[in-house]
């Protein structure tokens, strides 16, 4: 063991030595360097439905590069692109093709809410397209207490190209159709008029629907060649589309989900999923069309008539007087309105009631 000196000499001249010799890296370590963004050039000619995109005026290139980086560099929002796009894309080609529509304009619901029907805006716009309220309604788009239409993947689908194609049709190109879908077709004729021009690459707007044209240009560069820049996903790890029946129903009563739920041997949590659009927990009245699990629509057409009353007496009244005998179970029997129903408008907790208590039948 060294003694105190000893270990002093011993410190000094390995000090002394590693000054003198300094450490070499080995020829062998991996000196590369992280990728710059320069391995991702843009396309030198692109369009976006097809009209082309003026990439040799250099405020274009600008403006289109910067959506273009930004978009393939936020590398995990990209992926979830790939993957949505491969439940979502199949039946927005379908509906586009059908309306022979570019089928650039898939690109336009990935710029609006990355194909995540949940989505909400400050301004108050909501669903896979980010519909306002007025837009909505306006589009036959059902938007109440009880249904919100702009949460139905297929139904707001369906009316956001038929807006878009009333767009092209009222300002003659798909780049201002678009434009107009963000900023408002009243705002991009007042910009038109007082600026004297119809190109959009031209106009000045609002910087968001300035970046608007050019974030969907980007996406669709991205998303046309996804391993160009490096996004590789195996076909197993992409979405598939849901798969589900669709019942339409016809009741003069709201029908609880749990109930149907229950008739089909499910749980309300995947009737719920299955249809966003309904807001709370039960369905509303008069005719409505209910996804269901895929094998049981011809179930839930069986069970209707137990979630339903059958006879026009039962639906008459709003209320019902207990009487004797009575019990939550034969209340239900005889009026065609479910226990949970009954439980949830009158407040009752357990199966407690009381003779002569007036019972709403309707919420």
């Amino acid at each position: 063991m060294l003694n105190r000196a000893g270990f002093i000499r011993w410190f000094f001249t390995l000090l002394i030595f590693t000054i003198l010799f300094p450490f070499q890296a080995s020829s062998e370590q991996d000196n590369t360097t992280p990728q710059s963004f320069d391995d991702y050039p843009l396309p030198e000619f692109s369009t976006l439905c097809g009209e082309p995109v003026p990439l040799n005026d250099h405020l274009v290139w600008e403006r289109l590069d910067r959506e273009f980086t930004i978009s393939v560099w936020d590398r995990a929002q990209v992926f979830l692109w790939i993957k949505r796009a491969g439940r979502y894309f199949p039946y927005i080609e379908k509906k586009l093709q059908e309306a022979q529509m570019p089928d650039d304009i898939k690109y336009l619901a990935l710029a609006e809410s990355s194909l995540i029907g949940y989505v909400r805006s400050h301004a108050g716009a909501k669903g896979y397209w980010q519909f306002m309220t007025r837009t909505a309604r306006r589009s036959g788009l059902r938007e109440d207490r009880m249904v919100d239409e702009r949460f139905s993947f297929e139904r707001s689908t369906q009316a956001a190209l038929k807006y878009l194609s009333s767009l092209k049709e009222m300002f003659g190109s798909w780049t201002l159709a678009m434009a107009a879908y963000n900023c408002g077709e009243t705002r991009l004729k007042r910009e038109i008029e007082l600026q004297r021009v119809t190109d959009y690459y031209r106009l000045n707007l609002p910087i968001e629907t300035e970046r608007y044209i050019f974030r969907i240009a980007a996406i669709k560069i991205i998303m046309e060649s996804p391993e160009r820049y490096g996004f590789r996903v195996a076909p197993e790890r992409i979405y598939k589309p849901l798969e589900y029946d669709t019942v339409q129903i016809n009741s003069g009563n709201r029908i609880h989900m749990s109930d149907i739920a229950q008739a089909l041997d499910t749980d309300f949590k995947t009737i719920k999923e299955l249809n966003p659009q309904i807001l709370e927990y039960y369905t509303p009245t008069g005719r409505f069309e209910v996804n269901v699990p895929p094998g049981t629509g011809d179930r839930l057409k069986a069970v209707m008539k137990q979630l339903t009353p059958s006879s026009p007496r039962h639906r008459a009244g709003p209320y019902y007087v207990v009487r004797s005998g009575d019990t939550l179970h034969k209340i239900s029997q005889k009026t065609g309105v479910s226990v949970s129903i009954l439980r949830e408008i009158n407040d009752i907790e357990g199966s407690l009631i009381k003779i002569g208590q007036r019972l709403k039948l309707r919420p």
